[in-house]
């Protein structure tokens, strides 16, 4: 069995050295090409982990990607997101023969300093996504796309100015806000995949409720949703926000209602009682979620029926 290490990388500069690249023209930022890059023979046997951001658009770069539990292709046109500290692998295909191009934009931490976006970069969730929920593009997306890194590229390889820091933020920030508009775009045009996830997460749901065992396993989470959907959290909750309206903790509270009304309708059984057989460790917090979002307490609900 291959024995997998973990390699850290914690400057763009040692990431040139390490992919016999040139040494890059600022220690902060830097727009690599694909087509130079070079992969060391053990790259498939290296857990990798950057301390700086990386978002990359690839093309012809065969093999897989691991992230996480998840296991990518490449295909055409994809876009990603990894921020510092994550964990991935690259398993590349043997004799492959593609042309590979593309570029990835690597950015440190230490080039936010002092701006704006050091904070605001944590709004963009699609850092946490795994990549095999990558953003596919079209030729004109892919195009807005290109078209801001050519501009970042230019700038950081003139002469280095006092304007030059914040003219780059603001175009990273064009790239970010470009970026989730075309995942809102992803989320609505790929329709056929996401209403399967829809119908998996009703059904999840359904089944989990169905069972009578909450009051041992508790009340379904996030994470736990979007592990059986083989999702990342945030992108299951993004995803249904634009096609619900709903985030998935606003989904499990919905069929949790479903599930309390029909048993304070149904049944004899106290308020305190169903509190706890749908998994709640204290009543109070039953009976506050189920007014929040009915306007009515349980027993004025159970009382509507008399």
């Amino acid at each position: 069995m291959v024995n997998i290490k973990t390699q850290r990388v914690k400057t763009i500069s040692e990431f040139h050295q390490l992919r016999d690249l040139p040494k890059p023209e600022h220690p902060l930022i830097s727009v690599v090409d694909y087509a130079d890059v070079k992969r060391p023979p053990d790259i498939s046997d290296i857990n990798w982990v950057f301390d700086f951001y990386q978002i990359s658009i690839k093309r012809g770069v065969n093999g897989k990607m691991r992230y996480g539990q998840q296991e990518y292709d490449f295909d055409e046109g994809v876009m990603f997101f990894i921020a510092p500290n994550q964990v991935f692998r690259i398993e590349p295909e043997l004799n492959a023969t593609a042309v590979r191009s593309g570029w990835m934009l690597l950015i440190h931490p230490d080039f936010f300093w002092n701006t704006a976006l050091a904070k605001n970069i944590q709004q963009y969730e699609y850092f946490d996504y795994s990549v095999n929920e990558a953003l596919f593009l079209s030729d004109k997306e892919e195009s807005i796309i290109n078209h801001i890194i050519q501009a970042i590229r230019q700038e950081y390889h003139s002469n280095i100015d006092h304007f030059s820091q914040q003219i780059i933020i603001s175009q990273i920030e064009t790239l970010l806000s470009y970026s989730e508009r075309f995942y809102h775009r992803q989320f609505i045009t790929r329709k056929i995949t996401n209403h399967k996830i829809l119908d998996r997460l009703e059904n999840l749901l359904s089944d989990y409720f169905r069972e009578d065992d909450l009051a041992v396993k508790g009340l379904p989470t996030v994470q736990y949703i979007a592990q059986s959907l083989n999702l990342s959290p945030k992108y299951l909750s993004n995803l249904l926000k634009v096609l619900t309206g709903q985030t998935a903790q606003q989904h499990i509270h919905e069929k949790l209602i479903e599930k309390a009304k029909e048993k304070l309708s149904t049944t004899d059984l106290s308020v305190s009682e169903i509190a706890y057989e749908l998994g709640f460790e204290h009543p109070q917090s039953f009976s506050k979620l189920f007014k929040s979002k009915t306007d009515l307490s349980p027993l004025e609900f159970r009382a509507s029926f008399s």
